[in-house]
């Protein structure tokens, strides 16, 4: 993609997100999946050498931060995924294929959701969801791309902290969604290392 292209690309998204927060009537106990939202179509996403796309549209490769590993809860507990900050309802799309597993609302991560890969090696993790994308079911296939949900701060995010909390665990044929072992995204989503 060209220079040209991906600030053509930046000024597209900046709109539709511009366009989105205008549309926001704050936020609401109720509503899992914004069905009020039009599926709104992903920009385009480059595929890295893992074979991953950045799961937050409009966030190039190279802009990503290395969380992994920080401390959290006052320090007690470490980090097992990255944060990638964006604007309040950005899409979320599917870092992989592979199938939903589980939407769960739990009080630390608030709204999630797990794809496992189609050979269920791997889980995806994705938390601190707005809403869940129009939909969006347990059980359903996804490609790399699709439309899973929107950026937000549910979960112990803190009120105006809007990031998507993303994980990877490697997983073991009878693991449940919740189990594995983490593994830092982000290598794989900077391209630096291959998914073995």
């Amino acid at each position: 993609m060209t220079r040209l292209g991906a600030f053509i690309l930046a000024l597209i998204v900046l709109g539709m997100i511009a366009l989105g927060s205008m549309l926001s009537f704050g936020p609401s106990d109720t509503p899992k999946v914004l069905e009020k939202r039009q599926a709104v179509r992903p920009p385009a996403f480059e595929t890295n050498s893992a074979g991953l796309t950045v799961p937050v549209a409009g966030v190039a490769a190279d802009k990503l931060l290395n969380t992994w590993g920080e401390a959290r809860g006052g320090g007690t507990r470490r980090h097992q995924a990255i944060d990638i900050i964006a604007p309040a309802n950005t899409p979320v799309v599917a870092a992989g294929p592979g199938r939903v597993e589980k939407l769960f609302n739990s009080r630390d991560g608030g709204l999630t959701l797990y794809v496992r890969s189609l050979d269920r090696r791997w889980s995806h993790y994705y938390a601190h969801l707005a809403g869940y994308a129009p939909g969006i079911r347990e059980g359903m296939a996804v490609n790399r791309g699709t439309l899973l949900g929107y950026v937000g701060d549910t979960g112990n995010a803190g009120a105006g902290n809007t990031h998507l909390h993303f994980g990877m665990s490697q997983m073991a044929p009878s693991d449940r969604w919740h189990q594995g072992t983490p593994v830092n995204p982000y290598p794989l989503l900077a391209g630096k290392h291959k998914v073995r």
